[in-house]
């Protein structure tokens, strides 16, 4: 780092002081790229020496383009290993990034124009708000590599997400899939008892869709699920009922139960959906994968199992749990002091 002093002469009435006024030598003093530098700047003026200190400071920078800071980023997210589902996500914003602003400076992307670009999204407040953090993560990423100096999406407002109730199924709706079961057409041959297996191990379970398609046949041992392995190395299994387990020792496929292993595992998914939309269709509702699991945690709770240990079996934390099963755990406790009010009665 240079900076600039002055050099005072024996005459100098100033020298025991630091005096910009006088007109002593303007002399710089310091480091650059490593090689030490003090050198006088041969003028007297102060002002003069600072526009000579800007000049000795500059240092040409590489032009760096939106485009080619997008292509920095995706190398870097393939060398981090992101999962494929991340990677693309990054990759299609990047591609917005480019088309709009790909042969600009990075360094003059400006807060009005990443206003302009989010004008742009056509995506409901939670979409809308995770692909914010998303073009937050990437100029994050330029700042700390040095392309530029500020954040500007920092600075952008997050919509406002008001989040969705969760919606177990009802008695009535369970009773009805579970009666459209036995009327899927079996086309081909044994698809019937794929389905109904797949329908009640996503209610018994709490798995995810995609996880429920990619289930090996391993991890059911003695009438137990292996969820996870939490991070002590501790792993947590979940009993099944022999409704389930009955139900899943005719349908595997190999080392699977509802999938082969060849393809995308997103093609079977796509396949399990639209195969979970024509029961809820036969069966005269509307629903959804999810909704089984949250099925299971209502139904857990309602039954006064604790909220730590369905966060548990969800894989989630206490926090995530009490924020989208909230209703269900205030009429747990409703529950609980009405019991203990009989007891003191």
């Amino acid at each position: 780092m240079l900076r600039l002093s002055r050099r005072h002469l024996k005459s100098c009435p100033h020298r025991s002081l630091t005096c910009r006024r006088c007109k002593c030598p303007v002399w710089v003093f310091g480091t650059k790229n490593g090689r030490r530098i003090r050198k006088s700047l041969n003028t007297v003026n102060w002002e003069k020496g600072e526009q000579i200190l800007l000049e000795l400071d500059y240092e040409p920078r590489e032009l760096m383009t939106v485009a080619d800071a997008c292509g920095r980023f995706m190398a870097d997210c393939g060398a981090r290993g992101l999962g494929p589902a991340q990677t693309a996500k990054y990759k299609l914003l990047t591609k917005e990034l480019e088309e709009a602003l790909g042969k600009s400076d990075i360094t003059a992307v400006t807060l009005d124009e990443l206003r302009k670009l989010r004008e742009g999204w056509d995506l409901a407040p939670i979409s809308a708000a995770k692909k914010l953090e998303r073009l937050r993560t990437f100029l994050r990423i330029c700042m700390d590599s040095g392309w530029i100096q500020n954040n500007p999406a920092r600075l952008l407002k997050a919509p406002k997400v008001k989040p969705a109730p969760t919606l177990p199924f009802s008695s009535e709706e369970w009773e009805k899939i579970t009666w459209a079961l036995e009327l899927y057409p079996d086309r081909p041959k044994g698809r019937r008892a794929q389905v109904k297996a797949f329908v009640l191990l996503l209610r018994y379970s709490g798995l995810r869709i995609g996880d429920a398609v990619s289930l090996e046949t391993k991890r059911i041992q003695d009438g137990k699920l292996l969820l996870y392995t939490a991070k002590a190395g501790t792993p947590v299994w979940l009993p099944l009922p022999e409704e389930v387990l009955s139900s899943l020792q005719h349908v595997s496929l190999c080392d699977r139960f509802f999938w082969s292993g060849n393809g995308l595992l997103k093609s079977a998914v796509a396949d399990w959906q639209r195969s979970l939309s024509k029961l809820f269709k036969l069966a005269g509702i509307k629903g959804h994968a999810l909704m089984f699991r949250d099925t299971l945690a209502v139904d857990l709770l309602s039954r006064g199992v604790s909220l730590e240990n369905v966060a548990a079996l969800l894989g989630n934390t206490v926090r995530v749990c009490e924020k989208h099963y909230s209703p269900w755990v205030r009429a747990r406790q409703d529950a609980l002091e009405l019991e203990i009010k009989k007891i003191w009665k």
